[in-house]
């Protein structure tokens, strides 16, 4: 049982350790190697126990539990009709979350493809798996939720976008990656298009997989990223085109020239990449509506694929003993503040989905709405403990089922580290750090030494920099000071 040394974290949590709760509950590193006698005994009396008795899940009785991770690209927090949004239908994903949880304060430590997915894997800051950009991380395989999973029994399978080095197929029993345009040419000549061929994908990976072990499945969607070499930049299929046809998408406060000119002077120039992509996508009102839906087609396919999944699931019977989990690689600006894509510490960039329907849960508990701030980074520790799987020791995430089990018995976070590297050069897209709080936001741009402070309680769009303001001289000093503690943990 490997165990952890409490430590400063880059998240404000102080000490913490999983395995207690996994050795109370097993005392054994994986229930997929060996099945005690005392648990066979129970499936057998279980089997005897009247048919009018409550129905007990496999995962009650210690089963390993399925695991699915249905993970979008460039994808909001609230691109989801259960948040509220007022154009995009995601039933399914809707339908999801009524039957699990939902999260409405999940965030990526470092919002940009490459990162975040090395993050997911791994569990740890950029800091510390040392991808910065689209390389192989540094963390050992043997130290990723994949690896993990396979070395104790686990089916394990990758479908769709990677975005770190050379994809590692032979670690897979089931490899199919592929990721950057929306339609590819098959073998046949014919063309598919991504979220299709991730459907295809995913399906055969259900359909053909071994009945006799427990899998796990990263679904690891293209959409709804942009084709950036391709000037329509959205390109959804032919069936989507009749949605959001006579729909006009609310365009953002905080999209106009006044608030671009508010940004730093580093960041609101022409040679900036996010306002580059702006210009691509969202500079004229005709541009913005007709890219804005294309994006939400993409959007809306994505939830059709995830619903179709979780229907193969259900038809196998495998649904109520596999965990569920759909989430994306980071935000997107839909042109607030005079920007497109992501990168920076903003609210639309920083702060993404999170849905889990989890067998353990508690029936009376399904359709929660949790506002505990979580992150990308907890989901390798989160899968892991639910294969009874021990986290290795530099792993920083936290598993946070017991959030929605009632049974979180140490203080959660409130804050957490933000870190994202130059790419290409600084007047492409600039180093930022930032400190992130519910309440309160301390940004840090390196290249430039230069600071922001935002109070989001009165000011939730980020219209407002109070640092060079005496009154909050105080809150500045000790954002900053806490910062450090924890840009220093995140190592």
């Amino acid at each position: 049982m490997i165990r952890r040394r409490c430590r400063e974290r880059p998240d404000a949590t102080r000490s913490y350790d999983p395995d207690d709760r996994r050795e109370i509950l097993f005392g054994a590193r994986s229930v997929q190697k060996k099945m005690s006698t005392a648990i066979r005994s129970c499936l057998l009396a279980l089997m005897m126990l009247p048919s009018t008795l409550p129905a007990i899940s496999f995962a009650q009785v210690g089963k390993p539990m399925n695991i699915v991770v249905l993970f979008a690209d460039d994808w909001r927090h609230d691109t989801l009709g259960c948040a509220g949004n007022p154009v995009v239908k995601t039933p399914n994903l809707d339908a999801l979350a009524r039957e699990g949880v939902r999260f409405t304060h999940n965030y990526v430590t470092t919002s940009i493809c490459g990162v975040s997915r090395a993050t997911l894997f791994t569990g740890q800051w950029m800091s510390r798996h040392g991808n910065k950009a689209f390389k192989a991380f540094d963390t050992p395989w043997s130290e990723t939720y994949p690896g993990l999973l396979k070395e104790n029994g686990y089916y394990v399978g990758h479908v769709g976008k990677w975005h770190n080095g050379t994809f590692p197929a032979d670690r897979f029993d089931f490899a199919r990656s592929y990721s950057g345009t929306h339609w590819m040419k098959q073998k046949d000549g014919t063309e598919i298009h991504v979220t299709q061929r991730n459907e295809n994908d995913a399906m055969d990976f259900l359909r053909t997989r071994p009945s006799e072990k427990p899998f796990c499945l990263t679904l690891a969607f293209f959409a709804t990223h942009a084709e950036d070499g391709n000037p329509k930049q959205y390109l959804p299929q032919p069936q989507s085109m009749s949605l959001y046809e006579n729909i006009l998408v609310p365009v953002p406060k905080t999209s106009t020239e006044e608030y671009f000119k508010r940004l730093p002077p580093f960041i609101a120039n022409e040679k900036n990449e996010g306002r580059n992509r702006w210009h691509w996508r969202f500079d004229t009102p005709e541009r913005y509506q007709d890219y804005m839906k294309n994006y939400y087609r993409l959007a809306s396919e994505v939830d059709a694929t995830c619903g179709r999944v979780i229907e193969e699931l259900k038809s196998q019977g495998l649904y109520d003993n596999t965990l569920v989990l759909f989430t994306t690689d980071n935000g997107y600006f839909h042109a607030e503040h005079g920007l497109a894509d992501k990168w920076y510490p903003h609210q639309e960039s920083i702060r993404v989905p999170l849905i889990v329907h989890d067998p353990r849960m508690k029936q009376e508990k399904a359709g929660q709405v949790m506002d505990q701030m979580t992150l990308n980074a907890d989901l390798a520790p989160t899968i892991l403990s639910a294969a009874n799987i021990s986290a290795p020791v530099r792993m920083q995430g936290r598993d946070f089922a017991p959030l929605y089990q009632g049974k979180a018995s140490t203080p959660w976070r409130s804050e957490y580290f933000y870190e994202h590297a130059t790419i290409k050069n600084i007047e492409f897209i600039p180093s930022s750090e930032a400190l992130v709080r519910k309440d309160w936001k301390y940004f840090y741009w390196p290249d430039f030494k230069v600071e922001q402070l935002f109070d989001l309680k009165n000011d939730p769009l980020e219209e407002n920099d109070l640092a060079s303001n005496n009154a909050f001289s105080a809150t500045l000093l000790e954002m900053r000071n806490r910062f450090a503690e924890l840009k220093a943990a995140a190592k």
